[in-house]
């Protein structure tokens, strides 16, 4: 394919000027966002409003996130009526989508939502919003209610090639702010890194630079159409090389069955992902298809032969996932990749018949990539939304599974519906507590319990026994010490959580006179939670100080390696205020002892 005839709808789409005076408005654009991102990230950070209401503050996050791209990308070259439109619809959209975000997703087992919105509800919104805008500038551009395709894929393009330059760009500037940093450093002068590091400061810095990099990619058509033309050509001389790598495994396969296939467990992933570059390759071949445009042979041929690679594909991606569901029920992600599955079905067909339909080269394919442009938007839209929430879609089959005897009750999985299904998989396990059957009320109950997925229940144990400790051989324990009800003191809970551990994970229990009365207190320690110091006071025993730091002492607790040694630093009287003042650096230091020992 010529470059001429390449440039003609990069050219048609880049026709209309970019607005006067639109370098600032999209610089002040990207400090209006930076600035209130870091609005959002204070208050996050001190627990206050909007952070104290969840829905609030992932819609405001998502909006100030995606809209002022939005704004960037369209300022300038869309219309003002049609770009306030389109931000205000994204805006809304993306409010209801948080919402229903922090509503699925409350962690129960927690009792605290999510401060922010979910990393897949972030990545499969700037997808969808990346694909509508395209859909929504092309039309703009050809003031009509669809665009045409040529519009669409070179509008598409352009905005990706934009933003991989924008995000490079943003990648240098850092670079080059962190290497002034450093140069200042080594003159002993810090105040530039301390700078960096202020949120106030690297938040606005980060979306300027981003608005700056989006203003000087769209006045500097050429660059941009530079490096598009020189990605389209280089990515279309890889589909002779993906066709026959998707024809040879399809070929391969009468021979070595499907069962090596199932044994990756991620059959339908591996599968969708080839198809999904099959699609892209097809596509960057075809490009805006142009009649006359020149394709060599090789393109010609393997764009068709990729095309219908893509139908036994997505068959097989489809039956895998079937026998997945066939199995073992609905999972979130099994919802995920079903929506992948159905998107992928409609672009095999699509292409199928465009690799095999005479006439203009694959002509087809422009209708195919529309329809599964509204498709993806429509599935994002579902999967996100009520309409089709994976978690509640999976707890309903799941629940089915058991009630029709699909599932046996000793074979589900109740930690499923506890940890990850959110409030859905959380009710209906409550329902299961009262079940009929004995089986499903001890599980259910046994998982409504858990503390975490891998983490058994918490003993509610609040006497500790002599067998959940280890003591120092010849020390005794006070019998009283392991009789006494001690309710929910954090040592004495830990120690009966980790009664199970190795030993060197247990806690330890010895006597000494800490306090210098002359009568023996008893020191519980664990590795990893510190420890306590318990005294008798009128007949019982009292919590009277804390030990703090993680060390390695078991070997010497139990060869009864243990001394008293006076604090290094004496307390200081402030008043009436004693402060006490602990040694900075090494949290175990050793020491000699200068008491004596025992």
């Amino acid at each position: 394919m010529t470059d001429a005839a390449n440039d003609t709808t990069a050219e048609a789409c880049d026709a209309r000027p970019v607005r006067e005076g639109s370098g600032p408005v999209r610089l002040l654009i990207g400090l209006a966002q930076g600035l209130l991102l870091w609005g959002l990230s204070e208050a996050a950070d001190a627990k206050a409003w909007p952070a104290t209401e969840p829905m609030v503050f992932n819609s405001l996050f998502l909006i100030l996130l995606f809209t002022p791209l939005i704004l960037l990308a369209g300022w300038g070259r869309m219309g003002l009526r049609t770009l306030a439109t389109w931000a205000v619809a994204a805006a809304a959209v993306l409010a209801g989508l948080a919402v229903h975000d922090v509503a699925s997703g409350v962690r129960a087992w927690e009792g605290q939502p999510r401060v922010f919105p979910t990393p897949q509800l972030i990545a499969c919104a700037a997808l969808g919003l990346f694909v509508a805008h395209s859909l929504v500038a092309a039309a703009d551009h050809d003031r009509r209610p669809v665009g045409t395709y040529p519009t669409h894929f070179d509008l598409a393009w352009k905005h990706a090639v934009q933003l991989a330059v924008a995000v490079a760009f943003v990648g240098v500037f850092w670079a080059v702010l962190w290497l002034g940093a450093a140069l200042f450093g080594v003159i002993g002068i810090d105040a530039f890194r301390r700078l960096l590091e202020q949120s106030w400061f690297h938040i606005p810095a980060t979306t300027i630079a981003f608005a700056a990099a989006g203003h000087l990619t769209d006045v500097r058509v050429g660059l941009i159409r530079g490096v598009r033309t020189v990605a389209l050509t280089l990515l279309s001389w890889l589909t002779p090389v993906m066709a026959v790598i998707a024809w040879a495994f399809l070929v391969a396969l009468p021979f070595t069955g499907l069962e090596p296939l199932w044994e990756t467990k991620a059959a339908t992933a591996i599968l969708l992902s080839a198809a999904a570059v099959l699609v892209v390759l097809t596509s960057t071949v075809y490009q805006e298809g142009e009649e006359g445009q020149e394709r060599p042979a090789a393109l010609r041929w393997t764009a068709r032969a990729a095309g219908l690679a893509l139908v036994p594909i997505v068959a097989l991606a489809a039956y895998a996932l079937s026998l997945r569901i066939g199995q073992y029920g609905l999972t979130p992600a099994r919802v995920i990749a079903g929506a992948c599955v159905a998107v992928g079905a409609i672009l095999a067909v699509g292409y199928a018949v465009a690799a095999v339909k005479p006439g203009p080269f694959m002509r087809p394919l422009e209708k195919t990539n529309l329809v599964a442009a509204y498709a993806i938007i429509a599935a994002l839209l579902a999967l996100f939304s009520p309409v089709a929430d994976p978690s509640r879609l999976s707890v309903d089959d799941q629940m089915a599974r058991l009630k029709d005897g699909r599932t046996k009750p000793d074979r589900f999985d109740y930690q499923f519906l506890r940890f990850d299904s959110g409030p859905y998989g959380v009710e209906a396990l409550e329902r299961l507590t009262r079940h009929a059957n004995s089986v499903v009320r001890e599980k259910a109950t046994a998982a409504m319990a858990a503390q975490g997925r891998y983490r058994p229940p918490e003993p509610q144990r609040s006497r500790l026994r002599p067998a959940d400790v280890i003591t120092p051989q010849g020390v005794a324990i006070p019998p009283a010490f392991f009789a006494q009800d001690w309710g929910t003191d954090e040592t004495i809970t830990t120690c009966t959580r980790q009664a199970t551990n190795p030993e060197g994970t247990r806690c330890r229990a010895f006597t000494a006179d800490v306090t210098g009365d002359a009568a023996a207190e008893i020191v519980v320690l664990h590795r990893f939670m510190g420890g306590a110091v318990f005294g008798l006071q009128d007949g019982r025993w009292v919590r009277v100080g804390s030990i703090q730091g993680k060390c390695e002492w078991e070997e010497a607790v139990d060869a009864g390696r243990i001394t008293v040694v006076q604090p290094e630093f004496r307390d200081l009287e402030l008043g009436d205020v004693t402060l006490r003042v602990e040694p900075s650096g090494e949290r175990c230091p050793r020491r000699a002892p200068v008491i004596g020992s025992r």
